[in-house]
């Protein structure tokens, strides 16, 4: 009873954890940046793989799952902290675009409330030609929008981790307990080995 409810409630984060994960891929992708949409992608294999092995009682996947977890965690602090300009990292570099475009997250210019100031470029006579000046207005700035997407993905993920390590035991007790009373051996308890007898049949003569 205890595996299949933990079974249940780690299918169920699984599934969060896929549409948390589509949802902040898309926005990755409006934003370019090309390190957390690789990592969304491997999460997102991952958390697939993680699924079919709890409905199928694989715990060779749950395993890998759990792991996964880990590093999971580990990169989402590093984004809380690179958006929080932790140390030496800094919000306004490229490195989550790998230096090769200088674009920025999607929430920097379309966060809600925020409204784009744009003015025509000096010394440049065609209508189209606009260039960003600012954005103002904004409810939440951008970077405490991405380091609230990586607190909820740490938070799943460790609720994931432990209820991961949870059915990855109670499948190996069962597993254990069903091959104690033979569920595995080729013979059933109930079958007798039977040995050579080893006494031999004399004839017997009666002395008169």
């Amino acid at each position: 009873m205890g595996c299949c409810s933990g079974r249940c409630t780690l299918i169920f984060l699984c599934t969060i954890q896929l549409l948390v994960a589509l949802e902040r891929q898309v926005f990755d992708f409006l934003g370019y940046q090309w390190a957390p949409i690789l990592a969304n992608f491997f999460h997102i294999i991952i958390v697939i793989l993680g699924l079919f092995g709890t409905i199928q009682y694989r715990p060779r996947y749950i395993v890998v799952y759990t792991v996964w977890m880990a590093l999971w965690v580990a990169w989402n602090v590093f984004i809380i902290c690179y958006y929080l300009d932790v140390g030496d990292l800094t919000k306004d570099s490229d490195l989550l675009t790998f230096n090769i475009s200088a674009h920025h997250s999607w929430w920097r210019e379309h966060g809600p409330g925020c409204v784009r100031r744009e003015m025509t470029q000096p010394g440049v006579g065609t209508v189209d030609s606009q260039s960003y000046i600012s954005v103002m207005g904004c409810l939440m700035e951008y970077q405490y929008i991405e380091v609230l997407h990586s607190g909820t993905q740490i938070l799943i993920a460790l609720l994931g981790f432990v209820y991961a390590c949870y059915v990855v035991s109670a499948i190996t007790e069962e597993e254990d307990s069903f091959d104690f009373v033979g569920g595995f051996d080729p013979f059933p308890l109930y079958h007798v080995n039977e040995k050579p007898s080893h006494l031999l049949l004399k004839p017997m003569y009666l002395s008169t």
